[in-house]
């Protein structure tokens, strides 16, 4: 008889990631479809993603809150993620008017961003506070000290030492900056996590595992590594992904945005060769994940525009990829309203949809996002609640929503000669320019607009997107590594975490711009393809050199 777990969808988010961990296990997903349901169920999950208040009116509307303390009440194994965790409290600041299900006391609180990105997000420890002796030589549900897991969130349960564990809670802690919070918690039959298993490797499918396996306790294998509490870098894989001129579909990287094999060797010479094939996006991104990338992101960067919306190629390549590639993975190219083949508008949210359902995390959106903002000041700041960072990130969380920015140095005098946000730059221009902006640019970088980089992030900010990938055109393709006055500016202007991309060629750059920028993660993409170095090698280096990186899968 096949072993099954009943998984309670009732909010939108990727539960693909989930179902495949599932299985990944060993184990069959029965799906809950109503209330009545979660009588027959022996094990439960209850994921969930995105707004508080959101996910607790959608289980209430649903008729779902008292069935559910009932099931939880009866002692059947119970696991909450994320949200699923959130939920179990009485309240959260993210939403004071909805109550909990007030299974655990306390409110959840938002993170300080005084000294800190907010959301959370990024690979994190989830240390069990040992009550014994015995119990600090024992994992709770494979929870491993050495480990880290996968977090994504801007509301935490914050710890104080004793106050759970009085009332027969175990916790595991993490900590962000100088707030520690709850990252696990487990009483009886309930077991909860704040973090992402299905996202968080082969450390959270064990996690998982365990879990269904019903192994609460087991011995901890001795091991020389130190717990590593707090937020490690990220360090980020990206695929560049297009057909190429056969039709076939595979991962390219261009020289300044030039996808094409130069048909001669001469600097001037024009590139009208074959697309540049770097391998196929599937097994590529599986040996990123075997590598140790900590996300990978899919820019489709020709947006299959003639595809049936349901046809898209991408659709395929999030659920090939998401069956063996347990961490974030983030799609770009396309998330905009559009109008399908047969003539059926499609908007944004429902592009961004089936994406989720066939495995993303997060989408990406570029030139939509400069349109926006332009629009966003020309009615004076005001939000229009119509744009697709607002409609996603209003359904999904703003974590679910990353803004690709493309911008370049344009030179200039002196401050005194544009009415743009200006540095003063270590690098002067051609003709000696002290000064320069960054101007946003759109269509894969070949259109200027008349947006500079600080107004753009402001304004996507506002509207609900929860982390930047920031390009630099002018770094794109040149291995000479990141462009750090860039990111420092960009780092200034919002609290939101910011991806730094464009130039990196070797470790030492990613040591760099971890080193002399407070960026959050680093993505490569080229010297991977191109097997000039692995992911494992650039973490290896920054380990090296005393960085805190993740270091197990």
């Amino acid at each position: 008889m096949a072993k099954t777990v009943h998984l309670l969808d009732y909010v939108a988010g990727n539960v693909r990631s989930l179902v495949n961990a599932i299985e990944k296990v060993g184990y069959e997903v029965i799906w809950i479809k109503n209330p009545a349901d979660l009588s027959k169920a022996e094990r439960v999950i209850l994921p969930g993603v995105g707004h508080f208040g959101h996910c607790l009116q959608g289980l209430k509307t649903a008729g779902f809150i008292e069935p559910l303390k009932e099931y939880i009440n009866s002692g059947k194994p119970f696991m909450g993620i994320c949200v699923g965790l959130q939920g179990l409290f009485e309240a959260s600041e993210e939403d004071l008017g909805t109550p909990g299900l007030a299974i655990i006391p306390g409110t959840l609180r938002r993170f300080n961003d005084a000294a800190k990105s907010v959301p959370h997000i990024g690979w994190n420890s989830a240390n069990v506070v040992a009550h014994t002796q015995t119990e600090q030589q024992q994992s709770l549900y494979g929870l491993v000290p050495s480990n880290n897991y996968y977090y994504v969130h801007s509301y935490a349960a914050p710890y104080v030492a004793g106050s759970l564990e009085s009332q027969g809670w175990d916790v595991a802690t993490a900590r962000y900056g100088d707030e520690e919070f709850i990252g696990a918690i487990a009483k009886g039959n309930i077991f909860a996590t704040q973090f992402h298993p299905e996202k968080s490797g082969e450390a959270g499918l064990a996690v998982i595992k365990a879990f269904l396996d019903g192994t609460r306790l087991a011995p901890l294998e001795p091991t020389t590594a130190d717990s590593r509490p707090g937020l490690t870098r990220r360090v980020i894989a990206c695929l560049d992904v297009r057909t190429n001129d056969a039709g076939d579909l595979v991962v390219t990287k261009g020289d300044q945005y030039d996808v094409r094999e130069r048909t001669s060797t001469t600097a001037t010479s024009s590139s009208s060769g074959q697309v540049r094939n770097l391998g196929k996006p599937v097994d590529l991104a599986r040996r990123y994940y075997e590598s140790g990338a900590d996300e990978i992101t899919f820019l489709n960067i020709t947006s299959f525009r003639n595809c049936p919306i349901a046809d898209t190629p991408m659709l395929d390549v999030l659920r090939l990829t998401s069956k063996s590639v347990f961490v974030p993975l983030t799609i770009g190219g396309g998330i905009r309203d559009v109008i399908d083949a047969d003539g059926t508008a499609v908007s944004a949210l429902q592009v961004a949809t089936m994406y989720f359902e066939s495995g993303a995390d997060k989408v990406s959106i570029g030139s939509d996002a400069v349109i926006a903002a332009e629009e966003y000041y020309a009615r004076g700041k005001q939000l229009s609640g119509t744009t697709a960072i607002e409609t996603i990130s209003k359904a999904y969380g703003n974590q679910a929503v990353v803004v690709s920015v493309d911008p370049r140095r344009v030179y200039v005098s002196s401050s005194d000669a544009t009415r743009r946000h200006t540095i003063k730059t270590a690098f002067p221009g051609p003709n000696g320019e002290e000064y320069c902006w960054y101007q946003c640019t759109i269509k894969g970088g070949r259109e200027g607009r008349d947006i500079d980089v600080q107004e753009l992030v402001t304004a996507v900010e506002a509207m609900g997107c929860g982390e930047i990938l920031l390009n630099c055109i002018d770094k794109d393709g040149t291995n000479s590594g990141f462009d750090l006055e860039l990111i420092n500016e960009v780092k200034r202007v919002v609290k939101i975490p910011v991806i730094a991309s464009s130039g990196a060629g070797n470790p030492g750059h990613f040591l760099e711009v971890f080193e002399k920028t407070t960026t959050d993660a680093a993505l490569g993409a080229g010297m991977f393809h191109r097997g000039e170095y692995t992911v494992a090698q650039v973490k290896d280096y920054l380990a090296e050199n005393g960085l805190t990186v993740r270091t197990s899968r």
